[in-house]
């Protein structure tokens, strides 16, 4: 078994190369060493005695936390005793400058061993690095890892950076393992938080590449799934100017950015010189580089909401990063560069690595976040967690080989790099902070989310807020929770914002869309009859269910009260008071021609034919109390019956009478075939006949589709009108037809008789009663078709009582004027046959 060797206290060594390191993980005789290449801005060099030094190293202070993650880790597992025992890690940094053309660079520095490019030659022969952690952007990651495959060099190398889906190619890099969580459910957590607000016009700015493309198509599919509009969708390719004209112009405040790139920086830094304060700006990014910015109150970014990964916190690390100073770490050159520009401290005159009149007790808690970030960055997690995975792949290689004997140069490796491959696929850990951690991509869980607020203070000062988290294993309508007391809105806004394109609709109205436009703008209209809608942006009303109705701001329907023609309203006790009057009246003049019947007025109208009219006048009147009060089975299928037969044997009786006095008048000479029809009574025989007819009509009537109890609704608003379906409105026609015709003839008989002798002669009273008769029902036809519920039955009560009250008052009122007259002139006579006696 290797010895374990002491570790030298600095692990860092800058090279001379301006930004940051790069740095590879050897596998030596009892050092490995890990290759680490960490992505940052290119700047600019100021000289102290032919020493290169950074000008404004602020900007790559948030970079300096990821050596400091490195260095974390590797210590952590060396002092660990059950992994990789007697063992040791090691690390070599190289920088790489933010220029495309110049990444290469520093990768063929470390691959040749020589500071002057040789391809296809090294110096590296017994020492090679077994991983290289790339980042943190794509353009680093692919290019170095097609430069690795061109060279055939067996490495495993894992990216700390964002996840991107074109680096995922095992094709084109079957030795690259990315560590960062995919964005599966980043759309789906910026969309809840739109919904959450009620911003339902957004929008869109997306950077011109793979991830924007992609995280763009995600973002339509749940925004439309949810009801959000895109106001706008720019794709801005990189390094190009974007005019702002199209932010500034647009109704929506509330603004989506998506980048990996400095995009996000530029474009904000852009917006802030138009203080565009009454805008939402929502990005992927922990933007923090305010050095840029005027230190103004009223600044863009104020307000702004930002989405990142949420990670475990690594015990020990913010303790490391609160202690990190020049004399901790001597040899540092880069750390000494940031100590002397964020506390002022000045450099020895002997060389410009030694400070001097530093701060007593100075400390980074001193400044602020953008300059120096103490709490851990997702960048700094990924690399944590990248070491530890390659220490456990280390780890399971060297208990496989246990027992192998060993091959080769003592002083090489005991394996090659590429042997890693099928460990690093299936490898799976529970780090530290308690999470899974695997490189296997189809074995990641969905990431949770944290969402941060941005304040921004005078002088430059700002402070990252975290206001909530977005768990896509939560329960739906429970994964995203908000702290909406700790968010800072924009200085344009005094309450929450909205970002809407049209005003919602409240309850009552409905939704219609505008022609042309997206379906987040739209026009309110009110509910229709009997519908309503109790939410906010309703797209349709709701009806009523039949026994309840809408009340008058159509946001609730309301128990509708059941009625019908009953004897306690007014309109119903009045027909039905005036029927049964009517009916006594009818009595009693069939109860005067009963006692008077021997009369010569009673016996010259055919006493007869009076009495079955009267008779058939009283149940007319009486049969129009079946329409009053609640209606049942019984009362709707004796309704038609009645009606017809005893108005087809009131009117057939009318026939009869007025062909008796026709017959009577006209036909004097003895002997004469229409004489013997006379004394046969043949008249009286009209009235079966025609009653025959109407009882086989309701007869098909009632047999074929018979009335039935039914309820309207829209008669009256709200109630329930209950009343007789007549169910075959042919058949109620029909007999109505048939009634209207016999009531037809009966007048055209009648009046061809009106100028016969008018002793005793009621030609003249037959043809005013029916022309009276078929006034009311032709009157009937157009005022019941156009009437419903309760005042269709209280016109059909009205109609039965006039028509009835016409053929009573026509017919026999006369007659009681006419016998008034003969009992007086009677009485004279009398009474001179008693004087002359």
């Amino acid at each position: 078994m290797l010895e374990k060797q002491n570790l030298p206290q600095n692990w860092t060594s800058i090279s001379k190369y301006n930004s940051l390191p790069l740095c590879e993980w050897n596998l030596a005789k009892t050092h490995w060493r890990l290759s680490h290449v960490i992505f940052a801005h290119t700047t600019k060099c100021l000289s102290c005695k032919n020493q290169l030094f950074p000008d404004r190293p602020k900007s790559n202070g948030k970079n300096y936390q990821l050596v400091l993650a490195l260095v974390f880790a590797i210590e952590e597992i060396n002092r660990n005793p059950h992994i990789l025992p007697n063992m040791s890690l090691g690390f070599d940094l190289y920088t790489i400058p933010d220029n495309e053309s110049n990444v290469l660079e520093s990768f063929f520095f470390w691959l040749l061993g020589l500071e002057k490019v040789i391809p296809n030659y090294t110096c590296r022969r017994e020492s090679k690095s077994v991983a290289v952690l790339l980042g943190a952007t794509r353009k680093t990651s692919s290019q170095t890892g097609l430069l690795l495959e061109l060279y055939k060099f067996p490495q495993v190398t894992i990216t700390f950076g964002p996840f991107d889906h074109a680096l995922s190619d095992p094709g084109q890099f079957p030795s690259l393992y990315q560590m960062a969580p995919r964005d599966t459910s980043l759309a789906l957590c910026m969309v809840s938080l739109l919904l959450h607000f009620h911003w339902t016009w957004v929008g869109l700015l997306i950077s011109e590449d793979q991830k924007g493309i992609q995280i763009l198509s995600d973002l339509k599919r749940e925004m439309e799934q949810n009801g959000v509009c895109a106001a706008f969708v720019k794709v801005i390719p990189e390094d190009t100017e974007f005019s702002l004209h199209l932010i500034i112009e647009s109704s929506a405040n509330v603004i989506i950015i998506y980048s990996d790139t400095n995009f996000v920086e530029e474009l904000l830094f852009a917006i802030g010189q138009y203080f565009m304060t009454w805008k939402v700006w929502v990005t992927n990014s922990r933007w923090q580089d305010v050095s840029k910015m005027k230190h103004l109150i009223l600044d863009s970014s104020h307000g702004m909401l930002m989405f990142s990964h949420y990670h475990g916190e690594i015990p020990g690390f913010t303790e490391l990063t609160s202690t990190v100073n020049p004399s901790k770490f001597p040899e540092d050159i880069y750390l000494a560069r940031l100590w002397h520009f964020c506390f002022g401290s000045s450099y020895s005159k002997r060389d410009c690595q030694t400070l001097e009149n530093c701060p007593q007790n100075a400390s980074w808690e001193w400044v602020p976040e953008y300059v120096f970030d103490m709490s851990l960055r997702e960048e700094s997690y990924n690399i944590y967690n990248a070491v530890y995975a390659v220490a456990h792949t280390l780890h399971e290689m060297l208990l496989q080989l246990v027992d192998t004997p060993k091959m080769g140069n003592e002083e090489g490796l005991l394996f090659s790099p590429w042997q890693l491959h099928p460990i690093l696929k299936k490898l799976k850990f529970e780090n530290i902070a308690g999470e899974q951690v695997t490189l296997d991509e189809k074995m990641k869980l969905e990431t949770e989310y944290v969402i941060h607020s941005f304040w921004n203070f005078p002088e430059g000062l700002s402070y990252i807020v975290k206001v909530g988290n977005f768990s896509p294993y939560a329960p739906h309508g429970q994964q995203l929770s908000l702290q909406e007391d700790l968010i800072e809105w924009s200085i344009g806004f005094t309450q929450t914002p909205r970002s809407v394109c049209t005003e919602t609709c409240g309850p009552g109205f409905r939704k219609s869309p505008q022609e042309g436009k997206a379906a987040c703008c739209f026009n309110c209209h009110p509910c229709p009859e009997n519908e309503i809608s109790n939410e906010t942006d309703m797209d349709q009303c709701v009806k009523c269910p039949d026994h309840q109705y809408a009340n008058t701001e159509r946001n609730q329907c309301l128990q509708r009260s059941v009625t019908f023609l009953a004897y306690q309203d007014p309109l119903g006790m009045a027909l039905a008071c005036t029927a049964v009057c009517l009916s006594v009246l009818t009595s009693a003049v069939l109860g005067v021609f009963v006692r008077h019947q021997h009369t010569p007025i009673v016996k010259a109208n055919n006493r007869a034919l009076s009495y079955i009219l009267l008779i058939s006048l009283t149940f007319c009147f009486l049969c129009s109390l079946l329409f009053i009060g609640p209606p049942n089975t019984a009362t709707c299928t004796l309704q038609p019956i009645a009606f017809g037969l005893v108005f087809t044997v009131a009117v057939s009786t009318v026939l009869a009478k007025t062909v008796t006095v026709i017959l009577a008048f006209k036909v004097t000479a003895p002997g004469r075939r229409m004489r013997r029809l006379l004394v046969s009574g043949a008249p009286n025989f009209i009235i079966p006949s025609c009653s025959l007819i109407q009882l086989t009509l309701c007869g098909v009537w009632l047999g074929t589709s018979p009335p039935f109890v039914d309820s309207d609704t829209h008669s009256e608003h709200g109630h329930i009108i209950i009343t007789c379906n007549k169910g075959s409105v042919t058949a109620f026609y029909c007999g109505l037809g048939y009634l209207g015709s016999l009531a037809l003839g009966t007048f055209m008989v009648a009046f061809l008789a009106r100028n016969l002798p008018d002793t005793f002669n009621e030609a003249k009273f037959l043809t005013f009663s029916m022309l009276v008769f078929c006034s009311v029902w032709l009157t009937f036809l157009p005022v019941h078709h156009s009437t419903k519920g309760k005042v269709m039955v209280a016109v059909e009560v009205f109609s039965i009582l006039a028509s009835s009250a016409g053929l009573l008052g026509c017919i026999f009122a006369p007659k009681y004027h006419f016998a008034k007259f003969s009992f007086h002139v009677s009485l004279r006579i009398l009474e001179s046959f008693c004087h002359g006696l």
